[in-house]
């Protein structure tokens, strides 16, 4: 059993959810807790670690982050690997260069958002648009 404070705007909204469904309080909190624990699966050691240093960066270093962009080389290997696997016509070889170059991409990714997060929780506005 844990004692846990929390903000009155989500103890607001689990009191609300709690009156419409005949549930106490906890057991709405609990709900959502294990639904959360369980769409969000834990990245490996290694991911966590990298994630995290980045709340260590200045801000100029997580903007080059947030806009980072895969090789022109890669996204063109992609997009081939790509079009040969919807045609069913991927070797072996071919298959495993685009997994490794699909989880590459879904890292960059990750690090991306990460970066945004913490711009925007820096006080910066964030915008996909822009580069600026």
């Amino acid at each position: 059993m844990y004692n846990l404070q929390i903000p009155d705007k989500i103890h607001a909204w689990a009191s609300k959810i709690a009156q419409e469904t005949n549930q106490t309080v906890d057991d709405v909190l609990m709900t959502y807790i294990n639904f959360v624990s369980e769409a969000l699966p834990l990245l490996p050691d290694d991911e966590e670690a990298e994630l995290a240093a980045l709340q260590y960066l200045s801000d100029d270093a997580l903007w080059t982050i947030a806009y980072e962009e895969m090789s022109s080389a890669d996204k063109t290997t992609l997009g081939t690997l790509m079009d040969k696997n919807s045609s069913g016509i991927l070797s072996e070889d071919e298959k495993i260069s685009l997994e490794a170059l699909v989880e590459r991409g879904q890292k960059l990714a990750l690090r991306k958002s990460e970066a945004m997060a913490i711009l925007t929780r820096r006080g910066h506005k964030v915008s996909l648009k822009d580069k600026s």
